[in-house]
């Protein structure tokens, strides 16, 4: 952490008024308890704290002599399910697109965001019944096939979403696979629409670089700020670790330094020490004279 310039760090706290209702738990302690779990692979705010008081020995030498905020982080973790039930009954934002795949589509579901004059784009089933009511011109060179208004013809489907639909039909020149995507949104370009579930896939590899790069196993919180405030610091603990990487002009490769900082992160060892230790132990083990089982 003497790499994370705390001048900066509080000024960002007082731009935004980080501290202004702590109560004892300030934003850096946040962040420190969060870049923690980060390194050792937490999975819950109680597994937090009890990793914390197993070591509390070894904080007491490095310095810390207050107590672990034992009722902060059991209190953020009780208030876990009223958070997961708070979202599932959210009202979808007004204004706001919703993109999802085939998977989601639930015409009753759907329903609910044009009653919240919220937009969606969702991927279409291939059973899905449908009736042309209208055909929009579209320029086949952009990749649009058709822009069609719909309405549903089953009855179930019809009952639950009684509006009409905008269906827009589109071939990626790229893949050569044609797709076909059901909107509440008849204002912007048939092209657009395509481009905004385009948009879906940067999301989802977004998603999969955290999961390969990032210790992220479990979401703390549900809510919006929740999970922006993990995922923020976790990429920012991340490219701390790069930061002294270079300018300590490491060899080890980013998941090694890692590894290491995993298991000596509560020792008073020095960050090139400790992976000059890890060096010699690989060297040791590999030039060895070790008996071989089956040899013997």
């Amino acid at each position: 952490m003497e790499h994370l310039p705390s001048y900066e760090f509080q000024k960002c706290v007082a731009r935004y008024r980080g501290d202004s209702h702590d109560r004892g738990f300030s934003c850096r302690d946040q962040y420190l308890a969060m870049a923690f779990a980060q390194l050792t692979y937490r999975e819950s705010l109680r597994d937090i704290e009890a990793c914390l008081r197993a070591m509390s020995g070894n904080l007491y030498h490095m310095g810390f002599r207050g107590p672990v905020a034992r009722s902060t982080l059991a209190d953020a973790n009780d208030a876990h399910d009223w958070r997961i039930y708070a979202d599932f009954a959210q009202v979808p934002e007004a204004g706001a697109f919703y993109v999802m795949d085939r998977g989601y589509v639930d015409f009753e579901r759907l329903y609910t965001f044009t009653l919240s004059a919220a937009f969606f784009v969702v991927r279409t089933k291939s059973n899905v019944l449908l009736q042309r009511r209208y055909s929009q011109p579209v320029d086949k060179a952009t990749g649009v096939r058709s822009d069609h208004t719909v309405i549903l013809t089953a009855i179930d489907s019809a009952k639950a979403y009684p509006d009409p639909l905008r269906r827009v039909s589109y071939l990626d020149v790229e893949t050569r696979k044609r797709f076909k995507f059901l909107t509440n949104n008849f204002t912007l370009p048939a092209l657009t629409i395509a481009q905004i579930y385009k948009c879906r896939w940067q999301v989802e590899l977004f998603f999969k670089w955290i999961k390969q790069h990032l210790r992220i196993k479990a979401f703390y919180g549900t809510s919006e700020n929740a999970v922006k405030t993990q995922i923020w610091i976790a990429v920012s603990v991340y490219v701390l670790v790069a930061i002294i990487r270079k300018r300590l002009s490491l060899d080890a490769s980013l998941y090694q330094i890692l590894q290491i900082l995993s298991l000596t992160l509560f020792e008073r060892t020095p960050i090139l020490r400790a992976l000059q230790a890890s060096d010699s132990e690989n060297d040791l083990d590999e030039f060895c004279n070790q008996l071989i089982l089956f040899d013997l």
